[in-house]
Parts: structure tokens; C-alpha cells; sequence
């Protein structure tokens, strides 16, 4: 169930970030909303997580995926689209998590 979790608690970040760009300033309601209550599933999901996965890869994940994500949505969206310098930031992330899940003793004791 803590990766279950953790999926969920991705989503919420994904939205609350995103909808803190579309609040312009905290001026459009509804966006506003979606920022609060995006954070409160992130951090709540993230905390039942944190229940059988350890904190460092409960993170890792969560910031790496959520951070790609967002970029990927961001160009899709708003048309920030990521130079080649911050594609190859991007995967050192992805490749930085994959090790830190797959290959450390951290990684390999999850319950």
C-alpha cells in the first residue's frame, strides 16, 4: 500500500503545484482551492507512505517524479519547454532515484 500511497501523494502535488500557477497570485478561487487541498492529499498520502517506506526513498520519489512531471506538464501547458541542460538535470534526477531505490541497502530493505 505505501507506493499505492505515494502515487496519490504525487498527484496531489502535481495538482497543487499547477494550480498555484493557474491562482495567479492567490487572486482565482477555485486554483486556490486546488492548492490547498492538492498539498493537504500530498502530505497526508505521503505521510501513510512513510508508514512502510523509508523517509529518504518516500522523498526522493516524490520530489523526483513530481518535479518531472511537472515539467513535462509544464511544457505541455504553458509552453515552458525545458532547455537541453534541464532534460539532462531531469534524468540525472530519475537516474539518481533508480539508484537510490534499486541498488542501495536503503532501497532493498522496504518492507
Amino acid at each position: 500500500m505505501g507506493y499505492f500511497y505515494l502515487i496519490i501523494a504525487i498527484v496531489g502535488e502535481v495538482i497543487g503545484t499547477i494550480s498555484v500557477k493557474n491562482s495567479e497570485g492567490f487572486s482565482q478561487p477555485i486554483h486556490t482551492i486546488l492548492v490547498v487541498i492538492g498539498y493537504v492529499i500530498a502530505f497526508y498520502f505521503m505521510m501513510l507512505s512513510m508508514k512502510t517506506i523509508p523517509v529518504a526513498i518516500t522523498y526522493s520519489i516524490w520530489s523526483g517524479i513530481g518535479i518531472t512531471a511537472i515539467a513535462v506538464i509544464s511544457a505541455l501547458r504553458f509552453g515552458e519547454v525545458p532547455d537541453f541542460y534541464a532534460i539532462l538535470g531531469l534524468l540525472f534526477i530519475i537516474v539518481g532515484i533508480f539508484i537510490l531505490v534499486s541498488l542501495s541497502e536503503m532501497g532493498k530493505n522496504i518492507n
